[in-house]
């Protein structure tokens, strides 16, 4: 696809996939790449600019992430952002060094605005900042256009050469005026037109299946999670009733959603494809019994999904083409995109299946953020509220109840995270954290409930503020909200007789309750 894009090169930075998230919300494509890609490859691409990611290393150090100067020399515009600033100045012969006072935080910076860079940004601005080394002296060329009390090169430039560097992080909210400074790089610095749109990439990404797919026939595993519900959608624009899409309903989703995803994809639904719901409740029930551990109820239900659509598969007959709903965080996240630690494992990334014979695998949504899948469900016209549905773990309620699963243990917390929602939804909260849900613990306690004494389960509410998932902080419910949630779950669902409210962060926590 021929469009302008900004590269980013990824030298280890717990922001590399918010880098690129804020150049596209800027209507301009970005893509990730290690440092260790080779030159040659970076430069075929075209790139309108270069921005360099921060890291955990010390640029001086042996062994840590580098590039050559040659990188400098492409003609095209880079930014260096904290580690990517201290290694453009190392690499071009300035000094970098260990800061007298180290730099984390919030802090108040002076920027030049007369500069492209900082054009219309408020002169003493608050910015983002995270380094224990500093610039202490820069490369021949440059100048400094921000500094902090105690840093002195909180930002340089050499226009002759169209490099930027810059100490602290524009990405990331807590730099006020973050958006600003880099949508001036890509527009004004590197002369973007912003023709990243999802009106376009749904047209033109139409005509690529159609013209990948031709008369085949194309096999999708739905979930009703919003990915493969986009990708369902979008390849059904494309191919119509070439299209098969199997619902394995496992009796670990949420109360009623099973039927609110036939519903809209099923034969009623507005739809043209095939819709094959198998509901296999108990088949998953039988296979969780007794298992307590939380990695091997994830394997036993990954396993199974596997089955049963692999024998869904092969009634279905020949498939030319495996649909899947990787998105660009599942890419990068699978070390296949940037250089930042592997964090997990997915399925849909590296290769074919080995269970069932397909052609070729489409990935209609591979280059897009989780914010950009949403607006493609809605210029699709999918309805909102499948489209702004709350992110579900796939192995499902199976991880969002502690200990063993049984059917009476997955009905309780259906119906307390069904009441959740309504109550959140009710008082206009429903979109405010970006994650919610209701698990419940393995924990039983003493209570009283009428004249009688109870002995039964704890229901925990979770709610998260984050941008990436990689770092979250509980959302400050109101109060008033979490005690007519906690007196329906109370009086509404049966053998449970406390709920508590999780403010734990992630870090030391995780978002889902497993």
């Amino acid at each position: 696809m021929d469009r302008e894009k900004i590269i980013v090169i990824d030298f280890g930075g717990q922001y590399n996939q918010l880098v690129a998230r804020r150049v596209r919300e800027c209507s301009v494509y970005c893509e990730i790449y290690s440092y260790r890609t080779d030159l040659k490859q970076i430069k075929a691409m075209k790139p309108k600019g270069i921005i360099l990611t921060g890291g955990p290393n010390s640029c001086y150090e042996e062994g840590a992430p580098s590039c050559g100067e040659e990188l400098f020399d492409l003609g095209v515009p880079v930014l260096g952002l904290c580690y990517g600033a201290q290694l453009m100045m190392h690499v071009l012969g300035g000094h970098v060094c260990k800061a007298p006072v180290r730099e984390y935080g919030r802090v108040e910076v002076m920027v030049d605005t007369s500069t492209k860079l900082f054009h219309d940004v408020t002169p003493l601005t608050v910015c983002w900042m995270s380094h224990n080394d500093y610039i202490k002296k820069m490369a021949s060329g440059f100048r400094m256009i921000a500094h902090t009390a105690d840093c002195p090169v909180a930002a340089a430039q050499n226009t002759s050469r169209n490099l930027y560097a810059i100490q602290f992080h524009p990405e990331v909210l807590h730099t006020v005026e973050g958006a600003k400074i880099l949508h001036n790089f890509v527009y004004d610095i590197c002369g973007c037109v912003g023709d990243w749109r999802m009106d376009s990439f749904v047209e033109t990404s139409v005509q690529a299946i159609r013209r990948k797919v031709g008369q085949g026939k194309v096999l999708c595993a739905l979930s009703g999670g919003v990915d493969s519900s986009v990708a369902a959608v979008l390849l059904s624009r494309a191919v119509g009733s070439q299209l098969t899409c199997v619902f394995v309903d496992h009796g670990l989703l949420r109360k009623n959603e099973g039927d609110e995803v036939e519903e809209v994809f099923g034969p009623n639904g507005p739809y043209d494809l095939h819709f094959i719901r198998v509901n296999a409740q108990e088949r998953f029930y039988r296979k969780l019994a007794g298992v307590a551990e939380p990695e091997e109820k994830r394997k036993i239900i990954g396993e199974e999904f596997i089955r049963v659509f692999e024998e869904e598969a092969k009634k279905i007959g020949k498939v030319d083409f495996l649909v899947q709903g990787t998105i660009y965080p599942d890419v990068v996240e699978s070390g296949l995109g940037g250089e930042s630690a592997v964090i997990k494992s997915h399925h849909n990334v590296g290769g074919l299946p080995d269970y069932v014979d397909f052609k070729e695998i489409i990935e209609p949504l591979r280059d897009l953020f989780k914010d950009e899948v949403r607006r493609v469900g809605l210029e699709l016209g999918i309805p909102e509220k499948l489209v702004f549905r709350q992110p579900f773990p796939g192995p499902g309620l199976g991880i969002r109840i502690i200990g063993d699963v049984t059917e009476e243990k997955v009905k309780m917390v259906q119906e307390a995270d069904a009441i959740y929602r309504e109550e959140m939804a009710a008082a206009g909260l429903d979109r405010l954290p970006d994650q919610y849900f209701a698990a419940l613990t393995n924990m039983r306690s003493v209570g009283v409930m009428g004249d009688e004494r109870t002995y039964d389960y704890a229901i925990a509410l979770r709610a998260v503020n984050t941008v990436d998932f990689m770092t979250a902080e509980a959302s400050q419910i109101p109060w008033e909200v979490l005690q007519r949630v906690t007196n329906r779950i109370v009086n509404e669902v049966s053998h449970v007789n406390r709920v508590l409210y999780d403010i734990t962060s992630k870090p030391p926590g995780t978002v889902e309750f497993e």
